[in-house]
């Protein structure tokens, strides 16, 4: 058995910025499931929000409840609204390197927005954040990072989380104790044929929750995006970042004729295209870029471009066939405002978590800036009630089927999924 002050489950923003946050006397396990940048984080593209400045608080909060059709928590929006521009002073000093124009940051503008106040670094902004605090944690001389980690249950006694059970790649598990341990294991997306979510983000932390009693939230509020790449090929759906719309670029169906408001919220423009779509009798729609986005296209996308010129398509020149797929989790582990769940030294960040700041929708673009925000304060509220507990003595873990624990854990979620469908009027 391995002992730890402080162990967090995965790399992805909320992950990393948790342990940059925690006391540096503090010794830290690091752990994922795949490799160190196989995030969810590491694939956001269009941006993170910010309040632009002092009169944007009652628009941004407007915008973030109107998406989440008003089931959003306030005070957790409220909270989100005022630290972003801490955060985003973090993320400086951390290295981060957003886009500038010549008036100082350069703003985009996506869809449910009613003006710019979204932060990027071309269309590659969460692989430059998760980058930067990456190599900033693996600086840290109190932190063990470990990848290739899966946890498989936690550790508890009397209503009081002790730490993890794990399995390396060998295949050999093993108890890891901890005064304080974070869950910030991303999303469910590799439960759907289609997702833009790596294929091994497959809600295990929901699992666990759900096998412990732990409280969740909104399980069923799932995000499907309105625009990934059309293939008929297996694997990851790659995102067209919204960002693409809010520089202009429209939906236009098999004629050519544009169909909707492409910056209304991510639910509405879903089914839209899935309206269109039926219509037209196709598996797409398209977007076109040409005409309509200004400026250098392949300079402001150019991880979409490079990549669209691989599919055969030129962003620059003609439309491409986009379809929805599933991209985001608005539901998850219940939190308070302080990353806090209802299990005594369990914490829980990011898009495993759930305190209700998205509400019904997520407006585009915050994810990123939630990440960041909740899990520093999940890890100051570490910081600030250090205590030392004596671990009971758990059995070592007993060896079975890895891959059919997986099975068993998505028919779980989804019977759940299912459930919370059922009873969506009680939200």
């Amino acid at each position: 058995m391995k002992k730890f002050d402080v162990i967090i489950v995965g790399t992805g923003v909320s992950g990393l910025f948790a342990a940059l946050n925690l006391h540096n006397d503090r010794q830290i396990a690091v752990l994922t499931k795949a490799a160190l940048n196989e995030t969810d984080s590491f694939l956001a593209q269009g941006g993170i929000c910010v309040q632009a400045d002092d009169e944007d608080f009652e628009s941004f909060m407007e915008d973030t409840l109107s998406a989440g059709h008003y089931e959003n928590n306030r005070e957790a929006v409220a909270v989100m609204i005022n630290q972003s521009r801490e955060i985003i002073e973090d993320l400086l000093q951390a290295g981060v390197e957003f886009d500038r124009d010549n008036s100082g940051f350069s703003y985009t503008k996506e869809a449910a927005h009613s003006r710019p106040r979204i932060l990027h670094c071309k269309d590659s902004t969460g692989r430059e954040i998760n980058s930067r605090l990456l190599k900033k944690v693996q600086e840290l001389s109190n932190v063990t990072v470990m990848e290739k980690i899966t946890v498989t249950d936690i550790l508890s006694e009397n209503g009081r989380c002790h730490g993890v059970t794990v399995r390396d790649i060998s295949g050999k598990y093993e108890n890891y104790c901890a005064q304080a341990t974070i869950l910030a294991t991303g999303g469910i997306g590799g439960l759907f044929k289609r997702s833009t979510n790596y294929s091994h983000l497959t809600g295990d932390a929901l699992a666990i929750a759900l096998k412990n009693k732990i409280r969740i939230r909104d399980i069923s509020y799932i995000q499907i995006h309105p625009t990934s790449l059309y293939t008929e090929e297996p694997g990851r759906a790659f995102l067209i970042s919204e960002s693409v719309r809010g520089e202009g670029a429209v939906l236009i169906d098999k004629d050519g004729k544009r169909f909707t408001d492409e910056l209304q919220p991510r639910d509405i423009v879903t089914q839209k295209i899935y309206q269109q779509m039926e219509k037209d009798q196709m598996p797409y729609v398209r977007l076109c870029l040409k005409g309509y986005v200004k400026g250098d296209i392949a300079k402001r996308f150019p991880m979409i471009y490079e990549h669209c010129l691989k599919q055969g398509y030129d962003i620059t020149k003609e439309p491409i066939p986009v379809t929805p797929a599933q991209h985001y989790f608005m539901g998850g582990i219940e939190t308070d405002l302080n990353g806090r769940t209802d299990m005594d030294s369990l914490y829980a960040v990011g898009e495993t978590s759930c305190n209700g700041v998205h509400g019904k929708n997520r407006l585009a673009s915050n994810s990123l800036l939630e990440s960041l925000v909740f899990s520093k304060r999940a890890a100051q509220d570490i910081n600030r009630n250090r205590h030392s507990v004596e671990h009971p003595i758990f059995p070592e873990p007993s060896e079975f089927s890895c891959e059919e624990r997986i099975l068993e854990d998505k028919d779980l979620i989804m019977s759940e999924i299912r459930k919370g469908e059922s009873n969506a009027g009680e939200h």
